[in-house]
């Protein structure tokens, strides 16, 4: 893990800010506060990506189950949002710091637009050192917009702000090679350098309080890494370990290194941020081209198309076994791939007139969705 660490973002579950007897833990809350106030005195800049919303909102309505219709979790949440963020508030006021309650909804990330006003706010934030306090908007967020877990949140604001690692706090020390609760010889991974090796290991479920297993915290690593961001798994209960970032003093848990070739800028939108309208499925030789020669997709290697789409609009490529390979911006419109496909450039050009140009997926608009 490298000691030139300026930039974090701490992850913290449901399952560390719940308190046992319901709602949230103020001691829980006070130990994050005082761990990032450690980490600005020595200048390294924290975003805190924090559950605990819909727990703090049934410790408001005392109820001991959580709901589990969208409709339910999102009127617990807004109950439970303004009781959250004032307690963090409240904390780090007790050490000259100001909170920033920033709540984001897939879509806020899914717009280009909208994708860089966020980071541009952000970005402004941190030069105000201000801590920035992240939320998923559970209270508006349709279904088919939320990210379904805040491991894959913080992943993508790992991404956003350019951080230097994503540190996710959970109830366990780290990934192990089986199941520690079921297996007394189970041995902790303090290091992994490809996520795609290990994920068979995890485990999904979580708490009762969250929504998460180890299954979303390789899925947020397997993200951050690519992105080349190292990510660390650490027990909440080792939050002090992390004052020794700065000294090299790695906490006990397990690091996942940042993938050597790593995602930039707009293909890094392209591949997590954007939503995707439907697929196309290609033939093996233009898979082949894809992802072993760095080609652009053309028309002649579209097997066949599902969903719907417009110009401009992000799409899955997938091959013949239905494996996504890469994920880009079509040229085409569905209905006009549909018209298209199988056919050599010449021929699509005459189908249609007004498209200038060959490749239904530019090379310089695709992300291949593969390990770095």
């Amino acid at each position: 893990m490298s000691p030139e660490v300026r930039r974090v973002v701490i992850k913290v579950g449901s399952s560390s800010l719940n308190h046992p007897e319901g709602g949230l833990d103020d001691h829980a809350i006070n130990e994050i506060v005082t761990v990032i106030a450690a980490l600005k005195h020595k200048d390294v800049e924290c975003v805190l990506v924090s559950s605990g919303a819909v727990a703090a909102g049934m410790g408001q309505l005392g109820l001991q189950v959580r709901p589990r219709d969208l409709a339910g979790k999102q009127a617990v949440a807004a109950v439970g949002q303004g009781v959250l963020i004032e307690r963090y508030s409240r904390n780090l006021e007790r050490h000259g710091l100001v909170g920033a309650q920033i709540l984001l909804s897939r879509i806020d990330l899914a717009e280009a637009a909208r994708y860089h006003n966020a980071q541009n706010t952000l970005e402004k934030l941190l030069r105000l050192h201000v801590i920035p306090i992240i939320n998923e908007n559970d209270t508006v967020a349709v279904e088919e917009l939320c990210f379904g877990d805040n491991d894959s949140l913080s992943a993508l604001v790992a991404g956003l702000v350019h951080a230097d690692l994503l540190i996710i706090l959970t109830d366990v020390d780290g990934l192990y090679t089986t199941n520690p609760k079921k297996d007394p010889l189970a041995q902790l991974i303090e290091e992994v350098t490809e996520v795609s090796a290990v994920e068979s290991m995890a485990s999904g479920a979580g708490t009762s309080m969250g929504t998460g297993g180890m299954v979303t915290k390789l899925r947020a690593a397997k993200i951050a890494t690519r992105f080349g961001i190292g990510t660390l798994l650490l027990n909440f209960t080792r939050i002090r370990e992390l004052l020794g970032l700065t000294e090299s003093q790695a906490p006990i848990g397990t690091y996942f290194q940042p993938a050597k070739h790593r995602l930039a800028g707009r293909k890094r939108w392209i591949a997590y941020g954007g939503l995707s309208e439907g697929s196309i499925q290609v033939d093996d030789g233009a898979a082949k081209a894809l992802v072993g020669e760095g080609k652009s997709l053309l028309a002649k290697g579209i097997i066949t198309t599902e969903g719907t789409w417009e110009r401009k609009e992000i799409v899955r490529i997938t091959n013949l076994k239905g494996e996504e390979i890469a994920r880009g911006v079509v040229e085409l419109s569905s209905d006009e791939v549909q018209l298209v496909k199988g056919l050599h450039s010449e021929k699509m050009l005459q189908i249609i007139p007004d498209f200038d140009c060959e490749e239904v997926v530019h090379r310089d608009n695709m992300t291949l969705m593969l390990d770095g």
